[in-house]
């Protein structure tokens, strides 16, 4: 998610910038960026769904201690994402204000903004990869050596063909889909949009039905992607992207599966709902130029008990739930349900 031209948001066509900082981080480090513990920095914001992706994976993976994450203030300015939640409003690692210095450390007059998930490295400052693409499917393959033990494999290579499809599917019309909607210029182009979220949210519905994951009888990068626009929805979506045809929690089986996966461990508790909010309705002055952040919804519901266990799976296959969350990274009661 980039902080360039917020204003702009509803008045021009919608159209997602391809990453420009398209480097890996490899087990070989054929890109000259190797898996290194400590090495890197993870610089997120907890509003944004292609960022949170990075959060939930890494958690899962318990890559806390080698990939350590910088969390950005939700509220952008000019300069996009900022560090003004760490004392001095400077992150403690990388000494900078701004996201967009290790962006400029890299390339001066880059194309595309200044997006977060971000990699840093620290040692140079210097930005490596902002590909929120690749990032959660290195993190699952690549850094294999350093997950915890019994993490699970989100990316299981005789299924990825079927992942593949099913996230290509839930990108074009839900992941982005519902930012088409939201920023649309005119009617016809928002009636486009919203027509394909709304139908690709009811073909999930039918694929979950019957079984508890998107893919197989386990958590797979394909739920995760899935699960931070469905936490979204009703908070922003419904509303602030006009994407209002039905609210999640009128639909069985998405809110059953929505609350399943936010009470596993490693989903709900990287959630924070006052960063999505106050994001979201603050900085889009393009569509809410009062700036005004709705007091609801309830968050509470997200706790119901789902009864999806009844359809059998395990989340985690023959690994084991992450341990608790580490203090630094807790998020605030006021973000999420206590």
């Amino acid at each position: 998610m980039s902080g360039e031209d917020n204003r702009a948001y509803g008045h021009k066509t919608f159209s997602r910038s391809r990453s420009h900082f398209r480097d890996r981080i490899t087990a070989d480090g054929r890109d000259g960026w190797p898996v290194e513990a400590g090495r890197y920095r993870l610089v997120v914001s907890r509003a944004c769904p292609w960022a949170s992706r990075a959060v939930i994976s890494r958690r899962l993976l318990g890559l806390e201690e080698a990939l350590p994450m910088a969390v950005a203030d939700p509220i952008q300015d000019d300069r996009s994402w900022r560090f003004t939640l760490d004392p001095g409003g400077r992150d403690p690692v990388l000494g900078i204000r701004y996201l967009a210095e290790a962006y400029e450390r890299r390339e001066t007059d880059h194309p595309g903004g200044v997006s977060v998930p971000a990699v840093v490295d620290v040692p140079s400052g210097r930005l490596v990869t902002n590909d929120y693409q690749q990032l959660t499917l290195d993190l699952a393959t690549q850094w294999t050596a350093l997950h915890r033990e019994g993490a699970p494999d989100l990316y299981p290579d005789g299924r990825r063909d079927e992942i593949d499809e099913v996230m290509a599917e839930v990108y074009e019309d839900l992941n982005n889909g519902v930012y088409r909607a939201g920023f649309a210029t005119h009617q016809a182009e928002y009636e486009k949009a919203c027509t394909a979220v709304f139908r690709r949210l009811e073909l999930l519905a039918e694929r979950l039905a019957g079984q508890r994951y998107l893919v197989g009888d386990t958590l797979t990068e394909a739920d995760i992607r899935l699960f931070t626009t469905l936490v979204r929805f009703d908070a922003v979506y419904h509303g602030h992207f006009k994407c209002n045809r039905w609210k999640l929690a009128e639909d069985p089986v998405l809110w059953a599966y929505a609350r399943d996966l936010f009470q596993t461990p490693g989903f709900g508790d990287t959630v924070d709902f006052d960063h999505i909010k106050r994001h979201y309705y603050r900085v889009h002055t393009g569509i809410n130029p009062t700036g005004i952040v709705p007091l609801g919804p309830d968050p509470g519901g997200w706790l119901a008990p789902h009864h999806r266990e009844e359809l059998g799976g395990h989340p985690f296959g023959d690994g084991t739930a992450p341990g608790p969350v580490p203090p630094g990274e807790r998020v605030a009661p006021e973000g999420r349900p206590a």
